[in-house]
Formats: structure tokens, sequence, C-alpha cells
């Protein structure tokens, strides 16, 4: 739903307008879909048309030996590696202590600090440490994965000091649980939002209870 432009893609094109007034959907594989500047198109183009040769080579694989063996030894590792990845990118936007910005707050220094890095244990390692980088990453999205380490560690000298350097140290395991009982909507897409939490929601019944 993400990557079809149907959930979670923002609410403006990349030229500033909304998408909403327009009915547009900003997803990542056209070539002219409002989420990318017209430099990239090509690029967009081409990996769109890769992931349809794999499609239809994953399709042709599956005539020849069968569709069950291509579920069991493709589509089962790769919903694991992209499950995840939905949960890396999901600790790495999401913590009670991040902001929204509404349209008069945002910038794009704020924007971009406006994630936070963890500590994955040895994740670390094999996914050459998105997740305890990810700060840099949203101020220097071009720099390769390699040079995240030394940035972070000098970024944080310069954010640290000033309260603007996010990390938590919790385990992942415990932040994410903490954050799916705490972090669930903002109440509003103007000024400065932070995520609340449905269970400090009163039910129909507690409202009435109170009231009685």
């Amino acid at each position: 739903l993400y990557l079809a432009g149907l959930a979670s893609t923002g609410k403006l094109a990349h030229e500033g307008w909304w998408l909403e007034e327009r009915n547009a959907i900003a997803d990542h594989f056209r070539p002219s879909s409002p989420m990318f500047p017209a430099k990239i198109r090509a690029k967009i183009a081409l990996s769109s048309a890769t992931e349809l040769a794999v499609l239809a080579g994953l399709l042709y694989v599956g005539t020849q030996v069968g569709h069950l063996p291509v579920l069991l030894w493709y589509w089962g590792p790769y919903t694991f590696v992209n499950a995840w990845l939905v949960l890396y990118t999901w600790l790495q936007h999401t913590d009670p202590s991040i902001p929204h910005y509404g349209e008069g707050e945002w910038t794009w220094v704020k924007g971009a600090l406006s994630t936070i890095d963890r500590d994955y244990g040895i994740f670390d390692f094999f996914h050459h440490t998105i997740g305890s980088t990810h700060v840099v990453h949203h101020l220097f999205h071009e720099m390769p994965w390699y040079n995240a380490g030394i940035a972070t560690q000098k970024v944080k000298e310069f954010l640290e000091p000033q309260g603007l350097y996010n990390y938590d140290p919790t385990p992942w395991y415990k932040a994410m649980w903490r954050i799916a009982r705490t972090c669930h909507y903002v109440e509003s897409n103007e000024g400065v939002q932070y995520f609340k939490s449905m269970e400090n929601v009163p039910l129909t019944k507690d409202v009435r209870n109170k009231a009685a």
C-alpha cells in the first residue's frame, strides 16, 4: 500500500502542492509521480521496468519448476526481509519524543531531524547500520553507508549539546513494544504535534461513569 501510494506517502507533492487538492497519488513506480523531481524520472522508469522484468522472470520460473518452490524459496525470504525493512522504517521515524510539524512550523532541517537513531545490536552489522546512523542519512542522503558511522559521531558532537540529536538506547524489541502501545495518532496537521496513544482515550463507558 505504501509503495503504491495508498498509505503514508505524505500530503505534499515534490513541488509543494497538496495531493488532496488534485486527487493525486504519490506512488513509487510512475516516473510522473508527484513524489519525484524531473531529474530522476529516468531512474524511476528503469527501476519500474526492472521490477516488471523480475516478476515476469519469477512467473516463468514458476511455470518451469512449480509455483510452490518459488513461493517457498523466493517469496518466503522476500517477505521476511521486507518485514525487517518495515520494522526498521517504523522504528526510525516513530517515537513519543519525535515531533510532527504542521505547514507553518515545518522547515527542511526540522523535518530532517525528525528521526531517531537506535542500537540494533548484531543487526547493525548485517544491515550496514541503517538504524543507528539514520539521523545522518536524513541530513546527507547521498552519503554511502560506510561513511555514516564517522559522520554520525561528528553530527552528534554538534547536535547533542543543543538537544537536537535523537537517540534511544532502549533495545529495539523493547522499543518496538513501547511504540506499538504509545504511538497511534496525532491530533492535528497544524502546529507541533506528538504521537498520542489510544490507551489514553477514555472508553465511552468510562466517560459515562465519570459523568455519573
